[in-house]
């Protein structure tokens, strides 16, 4: 093999990689002979295409078709163009192929050497389109990740899985092995010291042109809550901390000053920067911080509302850091492109943060509206107080554990979170509707009014004083007409009558009273009420008036609970109020189904319930649960006036008769 000496192109700067080759095979002394002229390049007679040449461009100059031929593939490498000394195209359209272009045997040096000029052109014009189409792969991939990035960003609303999803997205499309998260938060501090003191307009009092009134200005300071951490190589003992914004830490400075800081080593850092890192974590862990790349989180009032910190750009994302050689081969600095990308990912995150916290903030906004709606309505009637929210309580428990069932009829029955929270939302609003019922009927206790059972009341203190005069007066006719020995005698026997006809009304009016209680399930004997009401007495007009009035009775004979049809319809109704009040509401579609479960909770699986009659199968298994709560507590809160609270077992004897009964 002969080289001849190198010769500088005007293509090829000094200091750049070695100049393209012109070679030419060993003992082609026409090839040789062509080439004596060409100084531009380098010239090498050789039988093979090295490897060592592999990275720079060379130009073989061939004179026989067999020369092709024997050295095909390797004359078909990327960086290879064949320049054919043949005044005929070559027979094999495959090796006819191989050749970049053919020139005349004898061609002129400028001819030949301008040819290897455009052939050189053409090898760096495909390694730069080469390169450009990776690049702009890249890029599109990046491009494409970042929009799934940012998807999964807007769709996720449970703060802290964003915050986790923000770091590990950050991580994975930078190679990082580590990173953390912080937040920007106010810590306001009032100033009692610093006042302005204004007059209103007109006044006539001169006061600074800024005065308008008295206020107290607020000092608004700002610090920076570590809140995420996670790394890939070492176990981390993370705890969240609140620290001042200052530069002498990396997180500090980016959110004081807005500026992106990118550190090739951590422990060699740049002079004049103010900031440090805390090698304890390292020395405890064994750990070695070396690229960093922090870069501000903007919302879109270009306001900072947090820092993404990112260490230890990895060749290889899978690698584990685990000893201070592998992080030498491995950690490589954060470029550029790495630091636009993670910028951009960073105000995407504090958008959907931002947006994440709102929609917390409506979240809890909607909370404390439910809270306070409940409370007001139960505070009509505060016998009940606490009931709705014991319902919602049980109903999410039952739900919760049908939901973990993994045989029997609900082994298949699974809730979301979104369907656990219109289960909750719904069970806190069933009762709702009750706003539009008459107080008087809400809070009625018993089956009589109060003002109903004071005039049975003074009726029967009437009667007594009305027998007692009667006694009087026939006591006073029989002394008249027998005198006075014959009314000592017979004494007794008027005190007996008395005491008799009283003990009577006293008995009728205990009867009234016990009547007048009401009962959970359907019993007593209400067939004395109708004795009671035969008997009759004379008012004050002297008209004949019965013990009980007919309407009395009535109500008296109400055989469950205290209500009769008129008052159980207008309870009842509540149903219809709830439901009207919900459909109100523009719920959103993950909540969507909160009026369908609340209007079915009085319904009966057998068609009885009220007020829609629905079957079976228009009674979502959320209601009927919601329907087993609301029995439960109405049954077992010691908090109602009209009956007593039944024990458990009692409570789920009476669940048992329901069920029984298809209910």
């Amino acid at each position: 093999m002969t080289t001849s000496a190198p010769i500088k192109s005007p293509m090829q700067s000094s200091g750049s990689r070695p100049l393209p080759l012109v070679v030419y095979f060993e003992g082609d002394e026409p090839a040789r002979k062509s080439l004596e002229g060409v100084h531009r390049y380098r010239r090498i007679a050789h039988e093979v295409v090295s490897a060592e040449f592999d990275a720079v461009e060379h130009i073989y100059i061939v004179t026989r078709e067999y020369q092709v031929a024997e050295h095909y593939q390797a004359l078909r490498k990327p960086n290879v163009r064949v320049l054919a000394l043949c005044d005929d195209r070559f027979k094999d359209p495959r090796n006819d192929g191989a050749v970049y272009a053919f020139l005349p045997e004898v061609t002129p040096t400028a001819i030949l050497e301008r040819m290897v000029d455009n052939a050189i052109d053409h090898i760096q014009l495909l390694a730069n389109r080469r390169d450009i189409t990776s690049k702009l792969q890249g890029a599109t991939k990046e491009i494409h990740d970042l929009n799934q990035i940012g998807a999964a960003l807007s769709a996720e609303h449970d703060t802290g899985k964003l915050l986790e999803l923000i770091l590990t997205k950050s991580r994975e499309i930078t190679n990082s092995d580590a990173g953390s998260l912080y937040l920007v938060e106010p810590a306001e501090e009032e100033n009692p010291q610093t006042q302005v003191l204004i007059a209103e307009p007109g006044s006539g009092v001169e006061v600074p042109d800024k005065a308008a009134k008295l206020v107290h200005q607020m000092e608004v300071k700002k610090r920076l809550r570590f809140k995420l951490a996670q790394n890939d190589s070492v176990s981390i003992p993370f705890r969240e901390r609140v620290m001042e914004i200052s530069e002498s830490s990396v997180a500090g400075y980016v959110a004081k000053t807005g500026q992106s800081v990118n550190i090739e080593d951590a422990y060699h850092m740049p002079p004049g920067v103010p900031y440090s890192i805390n090698r304890k974590f390292d020395e405890d862990s064994g750990y070695r911080t070396k690229s960093i790349l922090a870069v501000p989180m903007r919302n879109q009032k270009d306001e900072i509302v947090g820092v993404l910190q990112l260490i230890n750009s990895k060749r290889d994302f899978r690698t584990k850091l685990e000893n201070l050689s592998v992080v030498t081969k491995q950690v490589v600095p954060y470029v550029e492109r790495q630091r636009s990308i993670v910028e951009s990912l960073a105000s995407q995150a504090a958008v959907a943060l931002e947006n994440s916290q709102l929609y917390e903030a409506i979240q809890r906004l909607f909370e404390g509206f439910v809270r306070a709606a409940v409370i007001a309505i139960e505070a009509r009637d505060p016998t009940t107080s606490g009931h709705s929210f014991r319902v919602a309580n049980l109903t999410v428990a039952l739900a919760e554990v049908a939901d973990r069932s993994e045989s029997g009829p609900f082994a298949d029955l699974r809730f979301t979170r979104n369907e656990m929270k219109e289960i909750r939302y719904a069970s806190l609003l069933h009762d709702f509707g009750k706003v539009g019922v008459r107080e008087e009927v809400l809070v009625k206790a018993r089956k009589l009014y109060p003002a109903q059972m004071d005039v049975i009341q003074q009726r029967f203190q009437f009667v007594k004083r009305s027998m007692e005069a009667q006694q009087l007066q026939s006591r006073l006719d029989y002394v008249l007409q027998k005198g006075r020995e014959e009314y000592l005698a017979s004494l007794p026997k008027f005190d007996s009558e008395l005491a008799e006809q009283l003990k009577m009304l006293d008995g009728h009016f205990e009867t009234i009273l016990k009547s007048n209680e009401p009962t959970v399930l359907p019993e007593g004997n209400f067939e004395r009420l109708l004795d009671i009401a035969e008997h009759h007495f004379k008012d004050f007009a002297g008209d004949d008036r019965a013990l009980l009035t007919e309407d009395e009775v009535r109500l008296l004979s109400i055989r469950k609970g205290s209500l009769d049809d008129t008052e159980r319809l207008q309870i009842e109704s509540h149903v219809v109020h709830t439901l009207k009040f919900l459909q109100q509401i523009p719920w959103t579609k993950e909540i969507k189904s909160i009026p369908a479960i609340a209007r079915g909770h009085h319904e009966k699986l057998n068609g009885r319930g009220y007020p829609f009659k629905l079957g079976a199968a228009e009674i979502p298994i959320q209601t009927r649960m919601m329907t087993i709560a609301d029995i439960f507590d109405a049954l077992s809160a010691s908090d109602r006036p009209y009956k007593k609270a039944v024990t458990l077992e009692k409570a789920l004897d009476i669940l048992g008769y329901a069920v029984k009964d298809g209910e």
